[in-house]
């Protein structure tokens, strides 16, 4: 009874707890993620960009004759989003060279100075009234004769300091009527974009403010981002997410630029008002109605009766092995029969006790076949229990799948699902990039080749294996781990693919055509291939709170996922592969992302679909990014009035479950060995010991019906030895007369 008052105490507070707003919580934390997924991708670009910056200074093929500007030119003549740039001496900061608008050199002083000691992370500046980014790459020269020492010639290394000046990236804003901007140290904007039309209070000032001031009461460094609700005068709001663009864990490029991403968008109109406390009363009313219940039945059917057997049963025993007017007192007074099942018997056998030692009869003999007993009863109260349980856990609150879920709620799902497709897309276009500019790079002599690779290789951590095919398909040069490819082909032009269609492991690759005249010089190659290991694409999927993300081809099988997959398997369920498929538009056209929520057996999933591409070289592969979170995981009032509730009655039903079985092990189960044995010592059974096993009312029966035992063993061995005796006098008379 208490265990079951306190799953309806639990029942009340968790459901008493649930009361829709009217902005869900849900709404706030998805707009959380979003700002949280846009600062990785701004992360991301930043990172990408210096690593790229620094790695075209390392791969610079300088000579002891190379110029400043021969060598500026060289080092950003392939670079688009560049502004400007310089070229300074490392040791004394002079200006060797300068290209495009004027690069601040004010303050570089210390970049120059740790350019020393390892990469410089970039730095934001202001330049001609707009902010830009500045990245540092170190250039170094063969050593060269100085002029000046004819005699003695002087060995001198020199190295020059790259300073290149770019825009801020531009954050992408993904949903209708939602902004994302970039905000610096002090809450100003420096780079925004926007979806669809937007409401005017996404561009309010206090609403910046309220967000630099929540990032900088979080700390540098990281990581943390939030969300923040404001009313605007005609009645909407605006739910506004941020998050920083500073790395959460280790070090980084970004870490020292004090940048910090904010999105908004127009919350959703206001849901119905929905409070539970009254279902949440009246479960548990009825809750208790069981547990009082239970509980007289088993005071009436079970306690009382066991309390009387137990005083009758110790009545007997001192009949029994008392003397006296006394004793013959205690077994004159018959045994009341009370109850049913195993206390009944018991009860008529220890009655039959009684009279068994006062002589009135013999040994009685019990039927085999008896009626219900209290197993029958334990039954009975799981199935009372269960009918409070049941309905709980899988009829009552049940989420409505059409209902449930806002609206914003899945918009903003399908949001970051595109979000985390344009991750994916950039990932292997920067995949397809590198391999690109390495098939550039080639020398003309295998040796050269081999080093590119080499290098290659050991910048680009994404790749397992890279190698060159001649025109049949063979490989010609390879580094790294041995090839998975299955299919053999040498296709054209560069891009992404995928190299195999069965096996253990999906295998995409990156190809890039080797320059005509390197590849005649070299041998036979033609194309460069570059194998992305599978690792490093599922390691871009797991996102908090987006749930179980999958990458497919064309023909929709897995290539990739954040969760356990085999390769090339289908989607887990048909809606979801449907979905897929929905995205797809006319002939020739990317598609369109598009969602939906589907009723599991658990409740509501949110499910959204995108392609992968739109442009560039995996616009063309027909892949799709396809995306499960189950509505559990998120704040939604109906999921967790549902959870709430079959929690209560999975509770209940345990607890119930629990306390009976415990009732079966402790009393019930040695009712029943207590009411064989007794009735064994009723039919005449005397050898068989009774031993007290538990220390309670069963064991002092048990201990009663023991000494009761011990009684008629005497009696009965007593009425042989008479029996025994009367002959043997009889003939020892004859032979004294003879």
């Amino acid at each position: 009874m208490a265990l079951l008052l306190a799953v309806a105490a639990l029942t009340v507070i968790s459901l008493d707890s649930v009361r829709s707003t009217r902005v869900p919580q849900a709404v706030l934390d998805e707009e959380q993620q979003i700002a949280a997924d846009t600062a990785l991708a701004m992360r991301s670009a930043i990172d990408s960009e210096a690593s790229t910056v620094r790695r075209t200074a390392n791969a610079y093929p300088a000579t002891s004759t190379s110029t400043p500007v021969t060598t500026l030119k060289a080092l950003i003549s392939a670079r688009k989003t560049v502004l400007g740039s310089v070229l300074l001496d490392r040791r004394t900061g002079q200006l060797l060279a300068a290209s495009g608008r004027v690069v601040p050199l004010a303050g570089l002083d210390d970049a120059r100075k740790a350019a020393g000691h390892g990469a410089v992370p970039p730095r934001l500046v202001t330049s001609a009234g707009t902010r830009q980014l500045l990245y540092f790459a170190k250039v170094a020269l063969p050593a060269q004769q100085d002029p000046d020492q004819d005699q003695t010639p002087n060995q001198t290394e020199r190295q020059w300091l790259l300073v290149v000046s770019e825009p801020v990236p531009t954050p992408t804003a993904y949903g209708q009527g939602r902004t994302a901007e970039v905000l610096d140290a002090g809450g100003a904007a420096i780079a925004r974009t926007a979806h669809g039309a937007v409401s005017p209070a996404a561009a309010d000032s206090t609403l910046v403010t309220a967000v630099t001031r929540a990032a900088h009461g979080s700390g540098r460094d990281t990581g943390g981002s939030g969300s923040l609700l404001r009313a605007t005068a005609g009645g909407r709001s605006t739910v506004a997410g941020w998050a920083q663009v500073a790395s959460a864990t280790g070090s980084g490029d970004t870490d020292d630029l004090g940048l910090v991403v904010l999105t908004a968008s127009p919350a959703p109109a206001p849901t119905p008002a929905a409070d539970y406390s009254g279902f949440a009363f009246g479960a548990a009313a009825a809750l208790v109605a069981v547990a009082l219940l239970l509980g007289l039945a088993l005071h009436l059917c079970v306690q009382r009766p066991l309390l009387r057997l137990y005083l009758s049963a110790g009545r007997v025993a001192r009949g029994a092995t008392g003397d006296g007017p006394t004793a013959l007192s205690e077994l004159s007074r018959p045994v009341p029969v009370h109850g049913f099942g195993e206390l009944a018997r018991i009860g008529r056998a220890l009655d039959s006790l009684r009279r068994q030692l006062l002589g009135e009869s013999g040994p009685q003999e019990f039927p085999a076949r008896r009626g219900p007993g209290y197993r029958a009863l334990a039954v009975v109260g799981v199935l009372v229990v269960a009918c409070w349980s049941v309905p709980m856990i899988f009829l009552l609150n049940r989420a409505d799948s059409a209902t449930a879920v806002p609206a914003g709620v899945l918009a903003d799902h399908q949001a970051r699902t595109e979000i985390a497709t344009n991750r994916i897309r950039q990932s292997l276009d920067h995949s397809y990039t590198d391999l690109r500019d390495a098939a550039a790079s080639l020398g003309r002599s295998r040796a050269a080749q081999t080093e590119v690779l080499r290098r290659s290789l050991a910048e680009h951590k994404q790749y397992r294996s890279l190698y060159v095919l001649d025109r049949s398909g063979k490989i010609t040069l390879r580094v790294g781990e041995t090839p998975l490819r299955t299919l053999v082909h040498v296709p054209s032009g560069g891009g992404i693919t995928n190299v195999n269609t069965s096996g253990r492991i999906p295998v995409i690759a990156a190809y890039a055509q080797v320059p005509s005249g390197k590849a005649k010089a070299a041998g036979t190659g033609v194309v460069l291939f570059g194998e992305i290991d599978v690792k490093a694409l599922n390691s871009l999927l797991p996102r908090p709170k987006l749930g179980s993300v999958w990458v497919t081809d064309r023909h929709d099988k897995v290539l990739a996922a954040s969760v356990g997959y085999q390769a090339f398997q289908s989607l887990p369920a048909p809606e979801l592969t449907r979905l897929a498929r929905a995205t797809q538009g006319a002939p020739g056209t990317p598609g369109t992302a598009t969602s939906a929520v589907r009723l599991t057996s658990s409740g509501p999933s949110l499910d959204a679909a995108a392609p992968l591409a739109q442009s560039g070289p995996t616009a063309r592969l027909g892949w799709h990014v396809v995306t499960e979170e189950p509505a559990a995981a998120l704040q939604i009032p109906a999921v967790q009035a549902q959870q709430h509730t079959m929690l209560a009655g999975i509770l209940g039903l345990t607890m119930g479950a629990a306390c009976l079985g415990w009732l079966h092990v402790v009393v019930i189960r040695p009712l029943r060995t207590v009411a064989v044995l007794v009735e064994r010592l009723a039919g005449g059974d005397r050898r068989t010991v009774l031993h007290p096993v538990n220390h309670d009312e069963i064991g002092s029966v048990t201990r009663s019906l023991e000494l009761i035992r011990q009684t008629l063993a005497e009696r009965d061995r007593a009425a042989r030895s008479s029996h025994t005796a009367g002959p043997s006098r009889r003939l020892h008379a004859n032979t004294l007369q003879r």
